[in-house]
C-alpha cells in the first residue's frame, strides 16, 4: 500500500502567503492495561550494573528508570495508567519546493492507541529471547544495527505486550490547530505484537529500542470510510473475551486524550485488511513536568526552550524570514513555503536536554516529532515501526554533553591557523583580492585567511549573478591563481575555496577544463529519477545534477577532485548545502528516500573529512604534523552525527536585518543552540548574508548592522566576512575608511582571546564542549538563566558577552548569574559587578560591545594584557 505521496512546487509561483503548519497526528492518549498473572506487582529491576528500573502498579502501573548512584533522581518514566507505546498506519504526504519540505499526515488507517504489558523479562544473558529480539531488528535497519545490540551490558530488560484500538466513541480536540479534527480512522479493530528491551550502553546511558509487530486483525472485511460505530459491538466482545483469557487488570482511569485522523474529501476510498501490513508510526509517551525547560534539538534559530512546542526533526533549509515580516510574506507568495518557520532548520537532532538534568536521544534517521505541549508529559512520534535511542544520565549540562558526545562523536582540534585571525569573505577576481588585501595590511588586520566563494567562476541568470557549480578555478577571472595563493602563503595567510554535492552542466561554459556533471553522469553516480535517469533538482535559476552519497564509487571520484583543488594550494573550503535531497529519489542503496534524506549531510560531511584524513596521512615528516599545513572545511547541513564528521559549522543565511527569527538574534540562537546538541565549533556570515531588493521590501546591510555583527563574531569560534547574496546592496567591511577601522579594531578584539580560544578548541575535541555557550550551560540551577535566549552568552567559563543587538542602541541589560563565586568586571571601565543575580545597564557604543571577565582570573587578566598591546584598551 502506498502510504507516501510527495507533491511538487517548484515552479508554483504564486502562493499562500500565510501557509498553515503542517499537521502530523495529534497528541495519542490510551490506556494501559497489564496481566496481574504474569507482570509483579511492584518490583525493582536491574539493568546493566549501573540502572535500575522500577515497575509499579500504583494508578495503574508505571515505569521509571533511575542510576543507582542517584535512585531518588528519575532519569525517565511513564505516566500511570497510561499508554507509553501506541503505534499507527497513517498516509504521508510531502510538498517540496527547492529545499523546503512540509510533512503532512493524512489519513489515518490504523490506530492502536491502548497497551498491555504481558510480561516483563530479565534477560541475563543472550539466549533465544534475546536472539528473538535481535532478528527483529536486524530485519529494518533503522530500527538497530547489530553492533549495537553487541554492545549490550546484561543484564537487559524485555517488557512485552500487545497494543490495541478499543475506542467507545469519537472525540474532538479541545485546543490547537487540530480542534477540528474528527477520528476518521479508515482501517478495521487491530491489535498488535510489540517489543521493548532497555539495556545498559555505558556507565552513563542506557539505550531502549521500541518495535512493534505487524498488524493482527480480528476479523477480515472490506473497510469504507464509514463511521467506526459499527465495529463498537464486536470490538467490545472481543475485549471482554482477551480479557477473561488472558486475565488482565485493568486500573479504572478515564482517558484524558483521544487519537485523531485527518478526513479526506477526495472521494471514498476502500481498503482490504489484507493491504494493512505494517505500522508506519510509534508513539512514546513519557512524564514530564510542568516547569521543565527543553533545551537542544540541533540548531534551531527561534527559540532555546522547546516547553509548549511540537517540533519536527527534518533537514531542510532555514527559509528566508522564518516568520520575521514582511520578508516571510514575500518569500512564501513567490516561491512555496520559502519563508520558512520558527522551526525550519538545515541542522536538526533528535536529542535534548532538561533544567531537570534529564537527557534523551533518538538514534536512526527516521523523521520524528518531539511534542511538548502538554505540560506533564512529552510524546514522540517516529515515522517508522521501530525505533531505538538512549537515556542519559548527568548531574550537570557539561556533564550530559560530554556523556551525549562520547557516543555520537567530537570534532578534532581546529587547525591553528583559522582560529588565529580574520577569514576574508570576498569575490570578485585576483585583482580584487590583491586591492583588499593592501587595504588589510594597510589597516594592520590580522589575517589567516582569503575565502573566495566565487573561484569556480560567475554568469549572470535570470535572478543575477550565480557560481558555476563545477569545482575547478576559473583562470579567467582568477588568472595567476597559484601565484595568489603563494604571494599570500608567503604572508601566512591561506586560501580557502568554495563546493557542494551539486554539479550543473557546463555545456556553455567557455573555459571549462572538465566537465564534472557529464564526468558524474558516465559514472552513473548521480541520484536517479524513477525512470533511472539523472533527477535534475531545481535550484533558483538552474537545474543540477546531485551525488549519490550512497553509491560505492561516489567518494573516491570526488575526492579526487578535492585533491586537484587542495594541489593547487587551498587549505579549506565551504562544503556547502547538504540539505535538499529530494524524497521521490532513487539511491543506490535503495534505503528509504526520508530517512536517507536525513542521513544525507552525514554522509557529505563524512567523505570530506575522510579526504582530509586521507591527504594527511600521505604526508611525510613534519609536513605531516605541522598545523600551518593542515586542511580545514565548514558546513552548514548536519544532523545528529554530524559534530563526528564536520569540522567547523557555520548557521547558514540569515537575513541582513536585526529581527529575531531569521536576523542578527537568531544567529545567537543558532549558536547556543548547537552548542548544546554537541555542534562545538559554530559561527556566522558577519553582516548575514540575505539581502532583498524588491520594489516594496528591501533588507539591505545597514552600517550599523554590520558593524554590530564584526562585534558579536568576535566572540565566535571563527570571525569570517560574507558580502552576501547581493554585495552591491549591502554595506562591506571595505566600503569605507569607517568599516575597514571598526573591522580591524574587531579582528583585533578577536585575536586578543585566541589564547583562551586554543584551549576551548582543544576541550571541545576531549569533551564535546562548546567554546560559546548558553549560561545554562554553568549555571543550570539560576531559574532567570533558563528564560535567556540570544540576550547574552559565555566563552568558555571566563568572559562574558552581551552584545547589540537592535538598532541605534547604546546600552544593553546584563545579567550576572547566581552560584558565581567571583565579581564579574567590565573589560572597558574595568568595574565590578559583584552582587550575582542582578542586573545592570552598561553603556555600549559602536567598538565598545558590553564584555566581562572574572576578576582575578589568569584568563581575564590576559585578555586584558592582550586589548592593550594591541592598543585598543
Amino acid at each position: 500500500m502506498g502510504t507516501l505521496k510527495i507533491t511538487k512546487k517548484h515552479h508554483k509561483h504564486l502562493n499562500n502567503p500565510f501557509p498553515s503548519t503542517p499537521k502530523s497526528l495529534p497528541f495519542i492518549q490510551g490506556r494501559l492495561l497489564f496481566n496481574s498473572q504474569n507482570v509483579p506487582s511492584n518490583k525493582i529491576f536491574s539493568v546493566g550494573k549501573d540502572f535500575q528500573l522500577l515497575w509499579s502498579i500504583k494508578n495503574g502501573g508505571s515505569l521509571s528508570i533511575y542510576h543507582q548512584s542517584q535512585p531518588a533522581k528519575t532519569l525517565w518514566s511513564t505516566i500511570p495508567g497510561q499508554a507509553f507505546v501506541t503505534a499507527a498506519l497513517c498516509e504521508t504526504e510531502v510538498e517540496e519546493s527547492r529545499g523546503s519540505f512540509a510533512v503532512k499526515d493524512r489519513n489515518v488507517y490504523l490506530l492502536c492507541d491502548h497497551q498491555t504489558i504481558e510480561d516483563i523479562r530479565v534477560i541475563s544473558e543472550p539466549d533465544h529471547h534475546f536472539d528473538q529480539f535481535k532478528d527483529l531488528s536486524s530485519g529494518n535497519t533503522s530500527f538497530a544495527q547489530k553492533n549495537d545490540l553487541k554492545d549490550t551490558q546484561f543484564p537487559a530488560l524485555m517488557i512485552t505486550g500487545w497494543l490495541f484500538s478499543n475506542r467507545r466513541k469519537k472525540r474532538h480536540q479541545e485546543s490547537g490547530i487540530y480542534k477540528d479534527t474528527q477520528l476518521a480512522t479508515r482501517g478495521p479493530p487491530t491489535c498488535a505484537r510489540y517489543w521493548v528491551l532497555f539495556d545498559q550502553k555505558n556507565n552513563n546511558q542506557i539505550g531502549f529500542q521500541v518495535r512493534v509487530g505487524p498488524p493482527n486483525f480480528e476479523f477480515q472485511q472490506r473497510i469504507s470510510p464509514t463511521p467506526l460505530g459499527r465495529h463498537r459491538r464486536l470490538r467490545w466482545k472481543l475485549g471482554k473475551i482477551r480479557r477473561r483469557k488472558l486475565g488482565w487488570f485493568r486500573f479504572v482511569t478515564r482517558s484524558r486524550g483521544f487519537v485523531a485522523g485527518s478526513s479526506s474529501s477526495e472521494g471514498e476510498m476502500e481498503m482490504k485488511a489484507a493491504e494493512l501490513t505494517e505500522f508506519n508510526r510509534i508513539c512514546i509517551t513519557y512524564s514530564s513536568e510542568g516547569n521543565e525547560r527543553f533545551y537542544g534539538f540541533g540548531e534551531q534559530f527561534s527559540h532555546m526552550d522547546f516547553k509548549g512546542k511540537r517540533v519536527p526533526i527534518f533537514v531542510q533549509e532555514q527559509g528566508i524570514g522564518r516568520g520575521d515580516q514582511p520578508i516571510t510574506f514575500a518569500a512564501n507568495l513567490v516561491s512555496y513555503r520559502a519563508g520558512g518557520d520558527w522551526s525550519t532548520t538545515y541542522a536538526p537532532s533528535p536529542f535534548y536536554m532538561t533544567s531537570m538534568m534529564r537527557s534523551l536521544y533518538l538514534e536512526g534517521y527516521d523523521y520524528s516529532v518531539f511534542d511538548m505541549t502538554r505540560h506533564d508529559k512529552v510524546q514522540i512520534q517516529i515515522q517508522s515501526n521501530s525505533v531505538q535511542g538512549r537515556i542519559l544520565n548527568g548531574n550537570s549540562p557539561s556533564e550530559i554533553i560530554e556523556n551525549f558526545t562520547e557516543n555520537i562523536g567530537r570534532p578534532p582540534e581546529l587547525p591553528k591557523w583559522i582560529i588565529s585571525g580574520a577569514v576574508v569573505g570576498m569575490q570578485g577576481g585576483t585583482e580584487a583580492v590583491r586591492r583588499v588585501w593592501d587595504e588589510l595590511k594597510d589597516h594592520s588586520v590580522p589575517i589567516s585567511a582569503f575565502w573566495l566563494q566565487d573561484w569556480v567562476g560567475q554568469r549572470e541568470t535570470m535572478i543575477g549573478s550565480q557560481l558555476w557549480w563545477n569545482w575547478e578555478v576559473d583562470t579567467t577571472r582568477y588568472h595567476g591563481w597559484q601565484q595568489l595563493i603563494k604571494d599570500l602563503g608567503a604572508k601566512n595567510i591561506k586560501v580557502m575555496t568554495y563546493c557542494n554535492p551539486c554539479l550543473a552542466p557546463t555545456d556553455k561554459k567557455p573555459n571549462r577544463r572538465r566537465n564534472l556533471f557529464e564526468e558524474a553522469k558516465k559514472l552513473d553516480i548521480l541520484v536517479k529519477d524513477k525512470c533511472g535517469e539523472p533527477y535534475m533538482v531545481p535550484n533558483t535559476a538552474f537545474d543540477v545534477g546531485m551525488l549519490d552519497l550512497t553509491h560505492p564509487d561516489t567518494a573516491a571520484w570526488f575526492k579526487q577532485v578535492l585533491q586537484e583543488m587542495v594541489d593547487d594550494g587551498v587549505k579549506g573550503w565551504m562544503a556547502d548545502f547538504g540539505e535538499g535531497l529530494p524524497l521521490d529519489v532513487t539511491l543506490y542503496s535503495g534505503e528509504d528516500p526520508i530517512s536517507a534524506h536525513n542521513r544525507y549531510p552525514e554522509l557529505w560531511a563524512q567523505i570530506n573529512r575522510e579526504f582530509m584524513e586521507e591527504w594527511k596521512s600521505a604526508r611525510a615528516g613534519k609536513e605531516r604534523e605541522d598545523p600551518e599545513e593542515a586542511l580545514v572545511f565548514f558546513m552548514r547541513a548536519g544532523f545528529r552525527d554530524s559534530p563526528k564528521w564536520g569540522m567547523l559549522f557555520w548557521e547558514g543565511d540569515q537575513m541582513v536585518s536585526w529581527q529575531a527569527n531569521d536576523g542578527i538574534k537568531s544567529s545567537v540562537v543558532g549558536l547556543l543552540s548547537s552548542g548544546i546538541s554537541g555542534y562545538a565549533f559554530n559561527h556566522s556570515d558577519i553582516g548575514g548574508y540575505c539581502a532583498v531588493n524588491l520594489p516594496f521590501i528591501k533588507y539591505h546591510r545597514s552600517e550599523e548592522l554590520l558593524m554590530r555583527w564584526m562585534e558579536l563574531n568576535a566572540f565566535t569560534t571563527v570571525f569570517r566576512t560574507h558580502e552576501g547574496n547581493k554585495p552591491s546592496c549591502n554595506s562591506q567591511f571595505y566600503s569605507n575608511h569607517k568599516t575597514l577601522s571598526h573591522f580591524a579594531r574587531c579582528a583585533k578584539l578577536y585575536k586578543a582571546w585566541y589564547f583562551y580560544r586554543t584551549q576551548l578548541v582543544k576541550e571541545a575535541a576531549q569533551k564535546g564542549l562548546p567554546v560559546c555557550r548558553h549560561l545554562f550551560i554553568h549555571y543550570p540551577n539560576d531559574r532567570n538563566v533558563h528564560s535567556l535566549s540570544y540576550h547574552q552568552f559565555l566563552i568558555g567559563t571566563e568572559i562574558l558577552v552581551v552584545p547589540v543587538l537592535d538598532k541605534g542602541k547604546k546600552n544593553v541589560k546584563a545579567y550576572f548569574p547566581e552560584g558565581e563565586t567571583c565579581s564579574w568586571q567590565h573589560i572597558w571601565s574595568g568595574k565590578l559587578f559583584k552582587e550575582h543575580g542582578s542586573e545592570a545597564w552598561v553603556e555600549a557604543p559602536i567598538g565598545y560591545p558590553p564584555v566581562f571577565i572574572k576578576a582575578g582570573s589568569t584568563v581575564g587578566e590576559t585578555f586584558v594584557d592582550n586589548l592593550r598591546n594591541f592598543g585598543i584598551l
